[in-house]
């Protein structure tokens, strides 16, 4: 839903001599009805950085209705796992390097499986700003069980490391996020 980063994407598009339509929707109100083969998410593309889990549940609607009967939804999400055994707030820190957002103030809530957090990061202008975060994890149950009320046949649930995503990886407890490839 940001301008500016859509702004972004069009300067970069055309430097790299790209058509791309670029379009803004709210994900939780997308207009789309049967129209796609795919839809990709990738780094909490939204999903699950909505205030409440209604919220996440409607961005995850409204993409399978995108979707044709035998689409694909690919996903990451935050793997719920891993902060059972491991704290967030190191991982963040353990991350933060040249380029990468700061994570301060992190506090997660084991009743809610949310991270409230501030993050500081610099925008492609060189401006700093700071964000408060809401960010929900999830185990891979309760995506299997959102995904088959969706109307979803198929599930498979892998590990993915930041930025490294592939089928081979299977899920533990040190995968920061995990990968979801659904079909319909």
């Amino acid at each position: 839903m940001s301008e500016s980063q859509l702004t972004r994407a069009k300067e970069k598009a055309k430097q790299l001599k790209l058509k791309i339509d670029f379009q803004q929707y709210d994900a939780r109100k997308l207009p789309f009805d049967g129209e796609f083969d795919a839809a990709i998410m990738l780094c909490e593309g939204a999903f699950p950085l909505m205030e409440t889990d209604e919220m996440n549940f409607e961005i995850l609607k409204n993409v399978t209705r995108a979707l044709k009967n035998s689409g694909k939804l690919i996903f990451t999400t935050l793997n719920g796992l891993f902060p059972l055994y491991h704290s967030v707030e190191k991982f963040y820190e353990s991350d933060s390097g040249e380029g990468h957002a700061i994570y301060k103030s992190n506090t997660f809530d084991l009743m809610t499986f949310r991270d409230y957090n501030t993050t500081v990061f610099e925008d492609d202008s060189g401006n700093k700003k700071e964000l408060e975060s809401n960010e929900r994890y999830y185990v891979p149950s309760e995506i299997s069980w959102i995904l088959k009320t969706l109307g979803y046949k198929k599930i498979d649930i892998f590990g993915a490391k930041l930025g490294a995503y592939s089928r081979e990886d299977q899920l533990t407890t040190e995968d920061f996020e995990m990968l979801v490839i659904a079909e319909k």
